[in-house]
């Protein structure tokens, strides 16, 4: 079992290691524990668009068993509330959504900390701090441990890239291609040249400045590529999406064998 409070996401990125994850969409704790079983260094509940809230970020933790994965959450939105809640649920790691300003980034960071760092509220009662039972070690840990990234996802965002990495307790940036497409006007088409454009000078930016850097990978291919590119953390595979691209697969292989057109 993994040292209580501790974020081996942190140790990975330090070795220079690549960091394996998966989306936890479907807010159900029998997919986090399949997923968790598999191997995963990080799986990602999706608060932004799936359908969970926080007794199912709970139970999806739960489901995990504090062994090897590393629970992360998408925030759905940049509120300090909403964060707060979701670091008390146990999450060690955290994307923000729709972070376009440097000012907004800092509001992100401050959301995770406690005073005087941040604004976190103080509590060694929720399941984070084991009920009470922990709270010591983690107020003090903690803040130390938490992964904190936000989302570059608009043109915005790339304009103000450089104001955004001087944030000094961003730990990284996570690039949303299909918002950061349709943003620039390419409904869902992040393969445009001009978005690629984009995203490429996003990479160049976050690695250049020592920050992590992550995105979502639709097929293993490109999430291969990316790692090659330099990426530390690629989300490439779905308890929901990636359960429909199997079953279609299945189904097309049982067409296929009975002729079934």
């Amino acid at each position: 079992m993994k040292e209580r409070n501790t974020n081996r996401v942190r140790t990975l990125i330090a070795e220079g290691k690549k960091v394996a994850a998966g989306w936890l969409q479907s807010a159900n704790p029998i997919a986090a524990e399949i997923m968790a079983e598999s191997g995963f260094d990080v799986l990602m509940i999706d608060l932004e668009h799936g359908p969970g809230d926080i007794l199912s970020t709970i139970g999806q933790v739960q489901a995990m068993k504090n062994e090897f994965a590393v629970p992360f959450a998408r925030a759905p939105w940049n509120d300090f509330v909403q964060i707060k809640r979701i670091l008390d649920a146990g999450i060690m790691g955290l994307v923000v959504p729709y972070v376009n300003t440097k000012q907004q980034a800092v509001a992100a960071v401050e959301a995770a900390a406690y005073p005087v760092a941040g604004v976190r509220g103080v509590a060694g009662s929720p399941r984070a701090a084991g009920y009470g039972n922990n709270a010591g070690e983690y107020l003090r840990k903690i803040c130390d441990e938490i992964v904190i990234m936000t989302a570059v996802e608009t043109p915005e965002a790339v304009k103000n890239l450089d104001d955004i990495l001087e944030v000094a307790r961003l730990d990284g940036i996570f690039i949303g291609p299909m918002d950061l497409a349709t943003g620039m006007g390419y409904f869902g088409d992040p393969s445009h040249k001009e978005v690629q454009k984009a995203i490429a000078e996003i990479e160049e930016k976050v690695l250049a400045s020592g920050k992590l850097l992550s995105t979502v990978a639709g097929t293993w291919e490109q999430a291969a590529e990316k790692y090659e590119r330099g990426y530390h953390m690629v989300v490439f595979f779905s308890d929901t999406v990636s359960l429909g691209q199997a079953a279609r697969q299945r189904m097309e292989q049982f067409r296929k064998q009975f002729d079934l057109g």
